[in-house]
C-alpha cells in the first residue's frame, strides 16, 4: 500500500485526535472556570495581645480545601493584609500540602500586625484570606476574606543604666535593649571615669530609682542588692541582663576604624560610638583617599570586617576598603544589617 492510499486514513486519525483534544480542553477549561475556592474561619475574631502569653495560641484559622474539579495538589497559603488595602501588599504565610488548620502564636500575630502598621497598644483590623493555586499557569482562588481585631504589643523593651560616667540621672542614662521583649537585655556602653569618679553603675527598669538592680555577686544581680554593679577599667563593654534568671555579664566590646586613610594608620584603631537604639556604631572622622580601612573589635585582628566585594556589604576578613578621596567622612557599621556607609561631610 503507497502514501496515496493511506492519506485518507492518516487525516481521519488526525481529525479525531484533534477533536478529542479540543474536547479534553473545553472541559478542562470548564472544570476550572467552576472551581470551587476554599473556606476559611477565624477564632476568635478579636485579640489582644499581651507579652506574657507570647508563646501561647492567639488565633486559629480553619479552612476546607479548594477544589479545582479534578484531583490536584493545591497549595494553599494564608494572606493577611490591613483593612481597606486590598491586599495590595500582604503577608503571606505558605501552609504544607493538605494541611487545613493553622494556629498562631501571640509573638506570631504581633510581628504580622506590627509589620503591617499597627502600632503598639494600639487597635487595628487585618483582613484575612487563603491563597490556593494548582500550578503557576493557572490562575489561583481566593477565600472570601474574614476580619480580624489585633491590639498588638511593644516588641521591643527596655532598661537603663545610671552609673557615675554620666551622673547616676536615670532620666539621661543609656539603655540596653530586649528586641523580643523576652526579659533578656543587651547594649553597649562606653564607661570613661570622671576625675575622681568610679565605673560603678546600676540598672533599673525605668529612668527613675524606683526599682534597681545592683550587685548581688557570682553573675547575679537582685532589686534588693545595695552593691553596685561595676566594670573593671574605661573602655566600650557589652552588657547583658537576663530578668529571667537575674543573671548579668559585662565584657569588653568596641569596634573601631583602622586603616593608612585613618589618623592612626594600621597601628592604632579609631574607636566607635555605639547606638542602642539603632543597634549601630557611627564615627565622624578625616580620612585620606587612595589609601584603606578596615573595621575590628577590641583593636584585634581576631575579629575584622572589610568588603570583598565593594558594595557596602561587611565581610568578615573582607578586604580592605578603599578610600576615593580625602574629607571628612562620617562612618557607620552595622552587625544587625551587615552592612557599612561611608558619606563625605
Amino acid at each position: 500500500m503507497n502514501f496515496n492510499q493511506l492519506k485518507p486514513t492518516i487525516l481521519l486519525f488526525l481529525a479525531v485526535f484533534l477533536a478529542a483534544c479540543e474536547k479534553q480542553e473545553d472541559m478542562a477549561v470548564t472544570n476550572l472556570s467552576d472551581a470551587q475556592a476554599a473556606s476559611l474561619t477565624i477564632s476568635p475574631s478579636s485579640v489582644v495581645l499581651k507579652k506574657d502569653t507570647k508563646d501561647a495560641e492567639a488565633v486559629k484559622l480553619s479552612l476546607t480545601a479548594a477544589d479545582f474539579g479534578y484531583k490536584a495538589a493545591v497549595k494553599n497559603s494564608v494572606q493577611f493584609a490591613p483593612k481597606g488595602s486590598n491586599f495590595a501588599s500582604p503577608k503571606e504565610i505558605a501552609l504544607d500540602v493538605n494541611v487545613l488548620e493553622r494556629s498562631f502564636k501571640g509573638i506570631e500575630l504581633n510581628d504580622i500586625a506590627l509589620a503591617l502598621g499597627i502600632k503598639a497598644e494600639a487597635t487595628g483590623i487585618l483582613e484575612v484570606r487563603v491563597k490556593s493555586e494548582i500550578s503557576t499557569a493557572i490562575a489561583p482562588t481566593y477565600s472570601a476574606v474574614k476580619e480580624v481585631t489585633v491590639t498588638p504589643f511593644a516588641l521591643i523593651s527596655y532598661v537603663y543604666v545610671p552609673g557615675d560616667y554620666q551622673g547616676w540621672n536615670p532620666a539621661t542614662a543609656d539603655s540596653l535593649v530586649s528586641v523580643l521583649g523576652d526579659g533578656k537585655y543587651e547594649g553597649v556602653i562606653n564607661f570613661a571615669a570622671k576625675p575622681g569618679g568610679s565605673l560603678e553603675f546600676k540598672i533599673t527598669p525605668a529612668k527613675a530609682w524606683t526599682v534597681a538592680y545592683g550587685d548581688a555577686g557570682g553573675g547575679k544581680v537582685s532589686t534588693t542588692a545595695g552593691n553596685n554593679l561595676k566594670v573593671a577599667s574605661e573602655y566600650s563593654y557589652k552588657l547583658s541582663l537576663n530578668t529571667g534568671d537575674n543573671t548579668f555579664t559585662a565584657e569588653r566590646y568596641s569596634y573601631g576604624i583602622i586603616g593608612d586613610a585613618t589618623p592612626g594608620g594600621w597601628d592604632n584603631d579609631t574607636n566607635m560610638m555605639y547606638n542602642n537604639g539603632t543597634r549601630e556604631w557611627s564615627l565622624t572622622l578625616p580620612l585620606i583617599g587612595g589609601k584603606k580601612i578596615k573595621f575590628r573589635l577590641n583593636d584585634d585582628w581576631g575579629t575584622n570586617y572589610g568588603d570583598t566585594g565593594a558594595n557596602g556589604s561587611l565581610d568578615s576578613g573582607g578586604d580592605d576598603i578603599s578610600i576615593a578621596t580625602s574629607g571628612t567622612y562620617k562612618v557607620t557599621f552595622s552587625l544587625v544589617t551587615n552592612s557599612y556607609s561611608l558619606t563625605k561631610l
